[in-house]
């Protein structure tokens, strides 16, 4: 079982979604994860709202520390356009998606965001050879 986790500054919207779109879309040959650098208090509502009608309930996650993972190692860490505010986190392999954070942008493009997320996700599900 491969080992991912995604990371971003709130842990509010990207790592979110990614993470759920990894747990699924991977079945039971992924461990997704995701934090925040500086986590806020909840999920972005409109997160929860535009992944509802992807079929993907967020509503009872909650945005946790990177400190919840210290000392775990993964195979990869996905860090998501956070830059300096994401430390250094033990994997084999470290990737930035360079996401801009959606929480502040119009509903059309959070979606893109979302949408992109998703194809990101899938094309490590292939390069893992992980059917989604």
């Amino acid at each position: 079982m491969k080992r991912v986790l995604f990371v971003c500054v709130e842990n509010s919207c990207r790592s979110q979604m990614a993470a759920a779109f990894a747990t699924r879309l991977g079945a039971d040959r992924i461990d997704a994860h995701s934090a925040g650098s500086r986590p806020a208090h909840g999920v972005n509502p409109r997160a929860i709202a535009f992944m509802a009608e992807r079929g993907y309930d967020l509503s009872d996650r909650a945005p946790k520390p990177l400190s919840t993972f210290e000392g775990q190692t993964f195979d990869i860490v996905v860090t998501m356009g956070c830059g300096d505010a994401c430390p250094w986190v033990p994997a084999a392999q470290r990737v930035d998606w360079a996401l801009p954070d959606p929480k502040s942008l119009p509903d059309d493009e959070f979606r893109a965001v979302r949408d992109e997320i998703e194809r990101r996700v899938r094309q490590l599900l292939a390069e893992w050879d992980i059917p989604s």
